[in-house]
């Protein structure tokens, strides 16, 4: 199957590195104009510079996306920039500090929830109004597996990516009829830089006993493979998906 993005527009967060760069950069692949937007200045320009020596007009922009008027102007610069917006992957997110819920530090809920949660919100809000002016568009945010299921010490973070899936079912029925769909992908184990800082933290001994336990295929996942996820569900190849969670985790939900 051949997907083509040409002519097309195609919005990333959190695409300075790891998911969101493989997206970004797969979408320049399939011929359309990216916009990378990432918290970090200095790494989204690097990062669209070295997309764009490959041949594809790129936008870097920073953006945090737990501030709505950062998120907004991103929006409005696409725009402004390309004309239109036609695809949106909402990937941007971090981990919580592992705790039990009883221990659990509010201000880490809170830093989680405003960039993981409500930083997808605020990013749909925005690109929904444009894409509802156009009658069309196609977004995908990022859940994860834990989304799908609980954590110990984990809880913060499945909470606002369960959050995820039902921000995402809500807007895909509001849009149906609409010319615009919403999904979500559900990322398991993928070796991505935050993976890396994990293991650094001391968490390798835990996650490759979960890989050995739980992920039938036996070996981590791409983030060329969740972006490869991304762009079927932003396609025409998809015009009749919407409002779905796709787990790509190599088995781990079947068990």
């Amino acid at each position: 199957m051949n997907i083509s993005f040409e002519n097309k527009v195609a919005l990333v967060t959190g695409a300075a590195s790891g998911l969101g760069f493989a997206t970004a950069r797969a979408f320049a692949e399939s011929g359309a104009h990216v916009v990378l937007a990432d918290w970090n200045e200095k790494e989204v320009q690097a990062a669209a510079k070295e997309i764009a020596s490959k041949g594809p007009k790129t936008l870097g922009i920073r953006c945090d996306v737990s501030d709505d008027a950062q998120v907004e102007a991103m929006v409005k610069q696409t725009v402004a920039t390309f004309g239109q917006l036609d695809a949106a992957y909402n990937n941007a997110g971090v981990q919580n500090v592992l705790a039990e819920t009883a221990d659990s530090p509010r201000d880490d809920y809170d830093r989680v929830m405003a960039i993981n949660l409500r930083g997808v919100w605020s990013c749909m809000k925005f690109e929904l109004q444009q894409m509802r002016k156009q009658g069309s568009g196609a977004i995908v945010n990022c859940s994860s597996l834990g989304g799908l299921i609980g954590g110990a010490q984990r809880g913060t973070y499945h909470a606002a990516k369960h959050g995820v899936i039902g921000l995402t079912k809500s807007a895909a029925l509001e849009y149906a009829t609409r010319g615009i769909r919403v999904n979500d992908v559900c990322p398991g184990m993928i070796q991505t830089p935050m993976t890396d800082k994990m293991i650094a933290e001391g968490q390798g001994e835990e996650l490759n006993k979960m890989l050995k336990t739980f992920v039938p295929m036996g070996r981590m996942g791409k983030a060329e493979e969740i972006a490869d996820a991304v762009l079927w569900l932003c396609s025409s190849a998809a015009s009749y998906v919407t409002g779905q969670s796709i787990s790509v985790d190599g088995g781990y939900v079947m068990r």
